[in-house]
């Protein structure tokens, strides 16, 4: 196996991340958390309600402060937040401390997931697609910066792209 003793996904809102990493940790053996709802434990609040407090910049200061911590853990599989390679330090600590899956799906595929989902404060816009392109632009390069192996989740069911990662982490 390669560096396997930590898989974090990471991507853009609505490409799989949690699903995905549920069925994974569970095919291969290890735990599993998410980090946006590890914030949303210790908070006790939802995050729209964070960006409502605190701003985006409160947030990303909770994200950074909690993917230190999950990322020491071992035996894990991440599913991260959609800016969580917006700051260095958490790129630094993904990159260090596991193998990192970059899930990628077009913003028009994007838009089709999150379309009715307004737990989403970045898609709380007049243009929720133009939001998704942009935010797709600007991070795509960073995503793509952390990855080990970048699997696409564009119209495929999480089954598929699960067993994609297994094989992936699994081969040696």
């Amino acid at each position: 196996m390669q560096r396997t003793e930590n898989i974090f996904l990471v991507g853009p809102m609505g490409v799989g991340k949690s699903t995905i990493g549920k069925q994974l940790a569970t095919k291969i053996g290890l735990d599993f958390k998410d980090s946006d709802l590890e914030i949303q434990k210790r908070t006790g609040v939802d995050i729209p309600t964070i960006f409502e407090f605190e701003g985006e910049a409160g947030f990303r200061k909770r994200e950074t402060a909690i993917l230190d911590e999950l990322t020491q853990l071992k035996g894990l599989v991440l599913s991260t937040g959609g800016g969580a390679v917006l700051a260095a330090a958490n790129r630094q600590h993904l990159t260090a401390r596991g193998l990192v899956i970059y899930l990628y799906c077009s913003p028009d595929q994007q838009y089709a997931r999150t379309q009715k989902d307004r737990s989403r404060p970045l898609l709380q816009t007049e243009s929720p697609l133009a939001k998704l392109q942009e935010l797709m632009e600007e991070r795509d390069p960073l995503y793509r910066q952390v990855a080990d192996h970048v699997v696409s989740t564009e119209k495929r069911n999480a089954a598929s792209v699960t067993k994609e990662i297994y094989q992936l982490v699994t081969e040696a």
